[in-house]
């Protein structure tokens, strides 16, 4: 039996770009994904003791190998134990996305959704009533409705007012919304992390900016100083959005039909999306 070697080599050779390739893109992700985080410090001193112990290893040093085998072998026992909280969320994120289909969201549904939205964001914009509002997009959200105050009611631009009213017991913390339903007030959302954050905005901001950064929820904020309105969504802070812009955003992700072929993944677009714009704005 002939073999063409020539064909044997080839194939090995895209099998090996192949794997570059993917490899690059999972070290890119992983950076993208842990910038502006506490983590990022982390994986700098990483790559510091990865450089020294790999000019220990060509110099010869082998008390600073030693050293370094040492910090490497227990550091990962440690880096386990003080990044328990982050590797556990983001092991739950990994196994919650991509399992929930947004495709059985119904068009007619969502336009009355957004419109609820949009009047009672309004209103308390115009009236400068402060508020943080997170909608449940593919990765569940029941960690946190749980430690807010049940609720379980149709979304209506009535109920959102009343929860937001200034000195009213359910005003402060985040309303979370799953399906279509207004399911707890008064709900608590992690603080972000990231220094690169601006010292002008607050608690509701941080929140929804901290939300954002372990699920793919989508968080509005009304700026309780400003009466602006702000939408954090994939790591991304979009601030003072204007009434059309903000009604575009919502209409995009909320107003879908039933078998939409856009509503599936396309890794390769979002990678080069990454590439161009980056992770923030």
């Amino acid at each position: 039996m002939d073999f063409d070697l020539e064909k044997i080599i080839s194939w090995q050779n895209a099998m090996n770009l192949l794997d570059i390739a993917l490899v690059w893109y999972l070290v890119y992700k992983l950076i993208v994904i842990l910038k502006g985080t506490r983590a990022i410090q982390l994986l700098k001193g990483v790559f510091f003791f990865v450089l020294v112990k790999m000019g220990a290893v060509l110099l010869q040093l082998e008390t600073i190998d030693w050293i370094m085998n040492q910090v490497i072998r227990w550091g990962v026992v440690a880096v386990i134990i003080i990044f328990q909280p982050e590797i556990r969320r983001g092991l739950e994120h990994l196994g919650k996305t991509g399992f929930r289909n947004r495709s059985a969201r119904l068009a007619q549904s969502g336009e009355s959704f957004v419109q609820e939205i949009d009047k009672a964001v309004q209103y308390m914009a115009r009236r400068k009533i402060g508020a943080l509002i997170s909608i449940q997009m593919n990765d569940v959200l029941d960690e946190y409705a749980r430690t807010g105050i049940p609720i379980r009611g149709e979304v209506s631009n009535q109920l959102l007012i009343n929860i937001f009213i200034p000195n009213t017991p359910l005003h402060d913390g985040a309303v979370i919304i799953q399906d279509f339903h207004v399911t707890s007030a008064s709900s608590y959302l992690p603080l972000s992390e990231n220094p690169l954050i601006s010292k002008e905005l607050g608690t509701r901001h941080r929140a929804a900016i901290g939300l954002s950064e372990v699920t793919d929820a989508l968080t509005i904020i009304v700026s309780e100083e400003t009466g602006g309105i702000s939408i954090a969504h994939h790591n991304k802070l979009l601030r003072e959005m204007s009434r059309e812009k903000f009604i575009e955003y919502l209409n995009d992700h909320f107003i879908i039909e039933e078998n939409d072929e856009d509503d599936k993944p396309n890794l390769l677009q979002e990678f080069l999306d990454n590439l161009k714009w980056g992770n923030s704005e």
